[in-house]
């Protein structure tokens, strides 16, 4: 019975086929995983950019109503001021942002 066992190759090739399959299927998605992750980065790196584009500049001019009524000179009834926002080119705006690094600096001598 062990020899007759050892000697069966009934489910061989399909085994052997089966692992070639999931072989390249797994290969397979890793190569489209990969280009899926680049480009989920390039779309958020755009999303980025039209956030750094918008221009959150503001004005808006102050108002005042003058009594109408005794008192004279510069009465007023309501009187509210203006406000301005000029908005700059922030550092990261539109891919600006360049990486520093240091230069290697070597170890010195430990100290007991």
């Amino acid at each position: 019975m062990l020899n007759a066992l050892l000697k069966d190759e009934a489910g061989f090739i399909v085994s052997a086929e089966l692992v070639l399959i999931a072989t390249l299927l797994v290969i397979g998605l890793i190569v489209g995983l990969s280009s899926i992750q680049h480009a989920v980065v390039a779309e958020l790196n755009d999303v980025g950019d039209a956030i750094g584009s918008l221009n959150q500049s503001y004005f808006y001019t102050g108002f005042s109503k003058a009594k109408s009524f005794g008192g004279g000179g510069n009465s007023f009834a309501a009187y509210t001021r203006g406000s301005a926002f000029n908005d700059q080119i922030d550092d990261c705006d539109n891919d600006q942002c360049d990486i520093a690094c240091d230069v290697p600096v070597t170890e010195g001598p430990k100290n007991n």
